[in-house]
């Protein structure tokens, strides 16, 4: 061993007559970590890129500004940089030029490149998103979704969602789609709806999970919407009416405020939809239970919107019906559209997911009537039908292809064992069952319809 390595070894153990000898026995190793010292390290990092000390890097923007930065720091941090740094030209120049981002918010991003740390306000988010997402930094990118996604209320959220869409977020474009169709009827008050091209408000309506409590509130943004530049957008009303379900407004708006508008009596398109409409109500007229088969009479469904229970309940002491609602998605009750007459041995049953009848069940002379519930109607409730053939209580209701079947029952004297079945607006009976029912059940399995 040398001299001097001699010497150097003594600096760092001492004179080597004086060297502890320690012995283990069976130690696990131990793994020392600092978490101060990433941090640590970049603040020098940043203090000397501050004062400009050993950096090898830096970039001019449009404006003329000149932001310096170490390599491996921007490289580390940064897939664009790594990408400009190991591959392209880029990599052997000690300056280079930054395009079309705003030097303040390229500033802010290389002082979170080295600190972790940035600020986002509504002021500088619309540049800063597209920057940080230029720069590949997700974190920051993602910072930014989270932020514009607390600020989403129905007068921006049409301007989030074209934002979301112009930098790919896919994250903040389903969420604010999601509150679009939620809040449809708050979002179409505002300018933002009335400067969206056909081509948007036609991805809009046609939604059919659009929370449109009321059809009518669709049509009339479609009106508002071609009347803020008429001479430009009237072209473009039949492919918009196309995707109204006039079918689902109620006949009075239908007649007082679609049949005579003058921008629809200009459209052939547009009439036919007004006689499509107009010919739905007189077959309705003629069989309650009509349902269109297109698009225009399906009623929407809006995401996240639940089936509901309806329960009827009778009160012996105020001899008194009443109807409730039960949301099992909410666990909430609330009093539902009432019945008419007090049906308290009526027979209930649902036509085509749609319809709700009540049938009989009245302690007087009404036990023939018959009442149906529109459920997809705007505002739902209970409207008479033709009255059945035969009074009946505590009878059984079937319903089979679109019919409606009241089997048995009492009259109020003796149990029944006939039958009748309600279609195309008139009752007609059946034959009757082997034997008398009554306060039973009806069902139907594989299209027979049974009685136990």
């Amino acid at each position: 061993m040398s001299i001097k390595n001699m010497e150097a070894k003594q600096t760092l153990y001492g004179p080597s007559d004086q060297k502890p000898v320690i012995k283990f026995n069976g130690c696990e190793p131990t793994n020392l970590r600092n978490s101060s010292h990433v941090v640590g390290v970049f603040e020098v990092l940043q203090l000397l890129r501050k004062e400009g000390v050993l950096c090898d890097i830096r970039i001019e923007t449009d404006d003329g500004t000149i932001i310096l930065g170490h390599k491996v720091v921007l490289v580390s941090a940064s897939p664009y940089f790594r990408s400009m740094f190991t591959s392209f030209e880029e990599s052997k120049k000690e300056l280079i030029h930054i395009k079309e981002l705003d030097s303040t918010t390229f500033q802010s991003l290389i002082d979170y490149i080295y600190t972790g740390e940035i600020v986002i306000t509504g002021e500088n988010i619309h540049v800063l998103l597209p920057a940080a997402n230029f720069l590949q930094l997700d974190f920051v990118v993602g910072g930014c979704v989270e932020f514009l996604q607390k600020q989403i209320v129905s007068s921006n959220c049409l301007g989030i969602k074209a934002f979301a869409g112009l930098y790919n977020c896919v994250e903040l474009l389903t969420n604010s789609e999601a509150y679009i169709k939620k809040h449809f009827v708050e979002v179409i008050k505002y300018d933002e709806f009335l400067s969206l091209s056909s081509e948007e408000v036609i991805k809009l309506i046609s939604c059919n999970d659009l929370t449109a409590p009321f059809e009518e509130k669709v049509y009339e943004c479609v009106i508002d919407w071609i009347k803020y530049e008429l001479e430009c957008r009237k072209d473009f009303l039949p492919d918009l009416m196309e995707h109204v379900r006039l079918p689902l407004a109620s006949k009075q708006y239908i007649l007082e405020n679609v049949v005579d508008e003058p921008l629809l009596k200009h459209s052939p398109k547009c009439k036919d939809y007004i006689f499509e409409v107009l010919h739905f109500y007189v077959l309705k007229s003629v069989q309650p239970f009509t349902i269109l088969q297109n698009i225009r009479s399906k009623t929407r469904q809006p995401s996240g919107l639940q089936k509901v229970v309806l329960v009827f309940s009778w009160c012996k002491s105020s001899n008194r019906c009443n109807t409730y609602w039960y949301d099992p998605a909410t666990n909430i009750w609330m009093i539902g559209p009432q019945i008419s007459k007090c049906r308290e041995t009526a027979g209930f049953n649902v036509i085509k997911d749609q319809f709700v009848i009540a049938v009989g069940g009245i302690n007087n002379s009404s036990s023939q009537s018959v009442e149906i519930l529109n459920l997809s109607s705007q505002s739902p409730c209970w409207e008479p039908i033709v009255d059945m053939l035969i009074s009946r209580k505590d009878l059984g209701v079937g319903v089979l292809d679109g019919c409606i079947y009241a089997v048995g029952g009492s009259d109020g004297t003796s149990v029944l064992n006939n039958a009748e079945v309600f279609c195309i607006q008139e009752w007609q009976m059946i034959s009757s069952m082997t034997s008398k029912r009554s306060r039973f059940g009806v069902g139907v399995l594989n299209n027979l319809l049974y009685a136990t």
